[in-house]
């Protein structure tokens, strides 16, 4: 893995420069991993971000992102998506939930889930997502091997706030990353993440400074 390949982060800013007076209150949505939960709870408890987790919810009961939750003290609570008869009734549980911990922002952190008007008109211009490509480029699912299968040059990420259409909505900030000669899927994906565990806690300041 090459971590030191270069790399563009626009708009350019630091987390100086979006030092938030108030913290935010962030519920989290995940359903792998967890690696952007741990990134976005780094910088908070790096004091890069000023924000707090009340609650971690996963929708997979294998999800990585319990335990990672769990090792930073952060409360998680499983809504399996397949006790559901509809997403507008995962949604439903997933506002409540939220709402009853005082949440004001939703980060889809690897959120494997369409998202239904349920969800955004609870949180109107504050549920934020992330996504492997630099969009409009490559929607929808195995956005990097849509990439490589394109033969394009450059990919990289994008953190933007959600919408009704997948993988729409304004975008808040992106990084472009080169696709190398010998890339496989698995070292393009492995170079995208270092720069999502970059980009996803500033956007967040970002879009409070933007949708106060």
């Amino acid at each position: 893995m090459e971590n030191s390949t270069p790399s563009f982060i626009s708009p350019q800013i630091s987390s100086e420069d979006l030092k938030l007076e108030t913290p935010l209150k962030l519920g989290v949505l995940a359903s792998g991993s967890g690696t952007n939960f741990e990134a976005i709870a780094k910088a908070i408890h790096q004091e890069k971000l000023n924000a707090t987790i009340p609650l971690v919810i996963y929708n997979n009961p294998q999800a990585k992102v319990k335990e990672k939750a769990a090792a930073f003290k952060i409360e998680s609570k499983l809504l399996n998506h397949r006790q559901f008869k509809r997403r507008e009734d995962l949604d439903q549980a997933i506002v409540d939930l939220f709402k009853s911990y005082q949440v004001d922002w939703v980060i889809m952190a690897g959120w494997m889930r369409i998202v239904t008007p349920i969800l955004l008109e609870a949180f109107p211009n504050h549920v934020i997502n992330i996504h492997p490509s630099l969009l409009p480029s490559f929607k929808g699912i195995k956005a990097i091997e849509q990439a490589l299968e394109a033969g394009v040059k450059i990919t990289g990420c994008t953190v933007h706030l959600a919408s009704l259409e997948v993988d729409s909505g304004p975008i808040l900030l992106q990084a472009a990353v080169p696709i190398l000669a010998n890339d496989t899927l698995e070292t393009l994906h492995a170079r995208i993440q270092i720069q999502e565990h970059k980009i996803f806690p500033l956007a967040i300041a970002l879009a409070a400074k933007l949708y106060p």
